[in-house]
C-alpha cells in the first residue's frame, strides 16, 4: 500500500483501488480531472460510474475478470462521463489486487488520459478523407462508401456532376477564381441535396452524389434544379460573358462500385456530347443499358 500511495500521489494517471464489488476505496488526486475530489468522498463511486454508459458493460466485464484473478495487461480505450455526457478519452487497465494472504479483495484501476492523442487521430482521419478545398469527403471516402452500399444492397443512385468547360474558365479568370467556383458549387450541392445524400469531390471539377433510396429517374428529377440553378447563377455572375454550367451522369448502384461508376461516367460523357448543361441517366446501374436524356428545364 505504501508503494500504491507513492505512485498515486506523483502520477498524472488516475489510480484507483476498489473493493470486491468495484466501489472505489482510494483514489489518486488526479481523479479531480473527472470533477471528483477524492478527499471529500465518504463513499466512493463504482468504477462503472466513471465511464460513459456506452462503455459500462466493457469496464464491468474487465472488472469481473480482475476480481476473479484473471486480470490482463490490455489497455481499453473508453470515454469517461462528465455531467451525463461524454467526457475525455482514457485508457483503462484493470488488475487484480490481492490482500496479504494472497486473496483477491479488490482491483487496481489505472486510467490514462489520451484526449490529445485521440484529437490528433481525429484530425488525421479527417485530413485523409476530406478534400481540403471544398471540405467535402474526397475520392477515398467516396469509394469506401460506394463499396459499402454495394456490399449491402440498397436502392440508391449515383450522380456524377462535372462543371462544363472548367479548364477554359480557369485559364480565363485564374486559378483563384476556379477554386472559388468549386467551393461555390460544393455549397450549392450541400444546399440542394437531401440530408441523407453523400456528397464528395471525386477529382478536379467532378463531384459525386450518392443518393440512397432513389431510382436513377428519381435522382435525375432531384438533380435537375441543381443544373438549372447553377446555370442561372453563372449567367447572373458573369453577365453572360462566359457560360457556367454542369453536366450530370446518373446510374443505379448495383453489382460493383467500379461498374456503377463506369455507367455513371458513360452517362456523363453522353451529357457532354449532347450539348452540356443536361442530365443523362443510365437505365440500369449494371451491365450497360439504355440511356435516357433529361435536357435543361
Amino acid at each position: 500500500m505504501a508503494a500504491y500511495g507513492l505512485l498515486a500521489n506523483r502520477s498524472t494517471d488516475i489510480i484507483l483501488k476498489t473493493d470486491g464489488r468495484g466501489f472505489v476505496l482510494a483514489a489518486s488526486p488526479a481523479l479531480e480531472a473527472l470533477g471528483l475530489a477524492p478527499g471529500a468522498m465518504l463513499i466512493g463511486p463504482h468504477v462503472r460510474d466513471l465511464v460513459h454508459p456506452a462503455w459500462r458493460a466493457l469496464i464491468e466485464e474487465e472488472l469481473s475478470h480482475a476480481l476473479a484473478g484473471e486480470g490482463s495487461e490490455d489497455w481499453l480505450e473508453i470515454r469517461t462521463a462528465h455531467e451525463g455526457r461524454q467526457g475525455p478519452w482514457f485508457e483503462f487497465q484493470v488488475r487484480p489486487m490481492p490482500d496479504q494472504s494472497g486473496q483477491i479483495d479488490g482491483a487496481l484501476v489505472v486510467m490514462r488520459c489520451i484526449a490529445r492523442r485521440k484529437s490528433l487521430e481525429e484530425r488525421l482521419f479527417a485530413a485523409e478523407y476530406t478534400d481540403p478545398l471544398t471540405r467535402l469527403t474526397n475520392r477515398i471516402a467516396f469509394v469506401a462508401m460506394l463499396d459499402h452500399l454495394v456490399a449491402r444492397p440498397h436502392r440508391a443512385a449515383l450522380a456524377l456532376f462535372d462543371i462544363d468547360h472548367f479548364m477554359r474558365l480557369n485559364m480565363r479568370f485564374g486559378q483563384n477564381a476556379g477554386d472559388d467556383l468549386l467551393v461555390a458549387f460544393a455549397g450549392l450541392l450541400r444546399a440542394m441535396t437531401r440530408s441523407d445524400d453523400i456528397i464528395s469531390r471525386v477529382g478536379g471539377e467532378r463531384f459525386g452524389v450518392i443518393m440512397p433510396g432513389l431510382l436513377p429517374e428519381e435522382a435525375a428529377a432531384a438533380c435537375m434544379p441543381i443544373v438549372d440553378t447553377f446555370a442561372e447563377a453563372g449567367r447572373a455572375t458573369l453577365g453572360g460573358t462566359c457560360a457556367v454550367s454542369t453536366s450530370v451522369g446518373i446510374a443505379g448502384i448495383a453489382l460493383s462500385a467500379d461498374n456503377t461508376v463506369r455507367q455513371a461516367e458513360l452517362a456523363l460523357f453522353l451529357a457532354k456530347a449532347k450539348g452540356r448543361s443536361r442530365i443523362e441517366t443510365s437505365a440500369r446501374g449494371a451491365g450497360g443499358g439504355a440511356m435516357r436524356s433529361l435536357p435543361p428545364g
